[in-house]
Formats: C-alpha cells, sequence, structure tokens
C-alpha cells in the first residue's frame, strides 16, 4: 500500500473552450469536476495502475464533503480529517490553441489543532496494525495560506523511523522541511527548487536538498525531461518527444510513476524512466489524475537514461 497525503484537496473543474481571450464572455464547451490536489492526482493514477492506496485529506464545508463523496465513488481508500473552512476550488481553463491557464484558490485556514489531527491519521495509514504493507508515503502539493511548513516533518519522522520510502513533492519551505527531516526522494521542478533554496542552478539547488538530509532529488524540467541528482552524480532522461496535450497534471503523473517503480526496488534510471513515461502518458488524458496506460508503457521502452559523475 502506498499512503499519500495531500494537505491541501481541491475540487477540481475543468473548462474547455474554443479559444482562450481575456476580457470577453467565452461559451464553456464541456466542464469536468474531480476531486483533485496533486495527492490525489498521485493516488488516482496509483490505483488505475492496480496499486492500493491510503489517501489522508483534511477537508472542510460543503465543498470538502463533495470531495469526500467523490472520492469515495472513485473507489479510493482514503481517511477524511475534519477542518475549519472551505475546502479550496481550483479552475483550469483548456482550449486546442494555447497552454492551459489555471486559476488555483489559497484553501481554508487549518489551525494547529486540525493539523495535529492530520498527524494522526498518518500515523494510522502508516499503520501499527499491518505495517509490513506500507511500502511508501507521498507528501504532495501545496499547504493552505498561513500553514507553518513544519507540520510535514512528523510525516517524514514518522514513515523513515518505519523503514518507508518517503517522496515528498512539495514546494516552498515545505520542502525544505522534508529535506530536513530525511525524506528519501525530494521532488521539486526546476522553478521550484529554485524558489525554495534561492539558487538558480540546479545542481547548486539539489546539493542543499541533499546536504540537508534528503536521500536523492529528483527534478521534473517539463520539456527537457528530468534527472535524478546523488552526491556523487546526475543520472537525466529526456522527455518523450513529439507528445501533445493537456500538460495540467503530468507532473503529478510522473510522481506516480517515480513511487511505483522504487516501491518496487528499480533503480534509479528505471524510476526515472517510469516518472517520464507517466507524464507524458498523462498529457494524452484530457483531465488531472489519468494516464494513457498503452502510451506509459510504450514510452517507457524508449527512453535511455545518461548518468554523468558530479
Amino acid at each position: 500500500m502506498i499512503v499519500v497525503v495531500t494537505p491541501n484537496p481541491a475540487v477540481d473543474v475543468t473548462y474547455r473552450v474554443d479559444e482562450q481571450r481575456v476580457g470577453t464572455t467565452q461559451r464553456v464547451r464541456n466542464v469536468d469536476r474531480r476531486p483533485g490536489g496533486k495527492g490525489l492526482n498521485v493516488a488516482r493514477v496509483l490505483h488505475a495502475e492496480g496499486v492500493r492506496t491510503h489517501s489522508v485529506l483534511p477537508l472542510g464545508g460543503a465543498a470538502g464533503a463533495w470531495v469526500a463523496d467523490a472520492v469515495a465513488a472513485l473507489g479510493l481508500d482514503a481517511t477524511t480529517v475534519p477542518v475549519p473552512g472551505e475546502t479550496r476550488t481550483t479552475v483550469t481553463v483548456v482550449d486546442d490553441l494555447t497552454h492551459p491557464t489555471m486559476f488555483g484558490e489559497p484553501g481554508p485556514s487549518v489551525p494547529p489543532g486540525s493539523w495535529s489531527h492530520v498527524d494522526g491519521a498518518v500515523r494510522a495509514a502508516l499503520g501499527p496494525t499491518a505495517p509490513d504493507e506500507t511500502v511508501a508515503l507521498v507528501l504532495s502539493g501545496s499547504l493552505p495560506v498561513g500553514a507553518e511548513p513544519t507540520v510535514v516533518v512528523p510525516w517524514v519522522t514518522d514513515a523513515v523511523a518505519a523503514g518507508v520510502l518517503v517522496v515528498a513533492d512539495l514546494s516552498g519551505p515545505s520542502l525544505l522541511a522534508a529535506a530536513d527531516a530525511g525524506a528519501t526522494v525530494c521532488k521539486p521542478n526546476r522553478e521550484e527548487l529554485a524558489e525554495a533554496t534561492g539558487l538558480p542552478d540546479e545542481r547548486d539547488g539539489a546539493l542543499d536538498l541533499l546536504r540537508r538530509g534528503a536521500g536523492l532529488v529528483v527534478v521534473s524540467r517539463g520539456a527537457d525531461g528530468i534527472a535524478a541528482h546523488a552526491l556523487d552524480d546526475v543520472v537525466e532522461v529526456p522527455a518523450v518527444p513529439g507528445v501533445t496535450g493537456n500538460p495540467t497534471g503530468a507532473g503529478d503523473a510522473a510522481t506516480a510513476g517515480l513511487v511505483l517503480a522504487l516501491s518496487r526496488g528499480a533503480d534509479t534510471a528505471l524510476a526515472l524512466r517510469t516518472a517520464a513515461a507517466f507524464g507524458a502518458a498523462a498529457v494524452l488524458r484530457p483531465v488531472a489524475g489519468e494516464i494513457d496506460h498503452d502510451a506509459a508503457h510504450r514510452f517507457l521502452s524508449a527512453l535511455d537514461p545518461t548518468r554523468s559523475p558530479a
């Protein structure tokens, strides 16, 4: 089982329009509403691949109740933690001509007492009742505005103490906190890495996280592929060429592919190939949280990693 924590879940709304135009009234061709947040996108991809997952979701208000019902309808196992305020909504506007535009609300203000309940839910999901079943913990997405970045620390330390693989797909100070706590893998994209560390050079930023305590730093590079930084070497995999579509959620699918491969004992090169293949296969789907399964496995065989000394 893979436990997935989504600190800031959302109602994900996707509008498809003929053409995005600022300052005009536009008719929406179709609307898709799904339970979202980066962690839930990861869980949905893993679930579709036949992997048992357990999501931990702090949820509030009517929107939170909708997310809980929608998660259950998808057949995803989850623990919901009630929090004050209203679970956020994100709106993504997609057409066939331009890059998608996403509007993300900040999320509710979650008090410290509620985070302690989230701690308990994560601890229970990692599970004294069946510790051998949990092979990985994924922390994915933003924190609500105002949340202390250190809320992620007990999640990381509890999992590490239990011998569980921890993949932290976080940003900003929470990414640094996860590295300080000894996350097995930190997985920012290039922009998130530079923002969190204050270091524009990718290698310098990765070394900062490694020296803080991260075991490996995997950096998504978008159209330039993906790379894994260790203290003594860098493994790189190019992006799948010629793939077009909706890139929303591609990074989450890459995280799912990465953790799936690592949890099954894959080496770094195979894990990166799987991440790149899953990310590209997500672009072929109209909404986040899905991949084209056949394409993912076809892409996997076409990618060749390279390794260079640091």
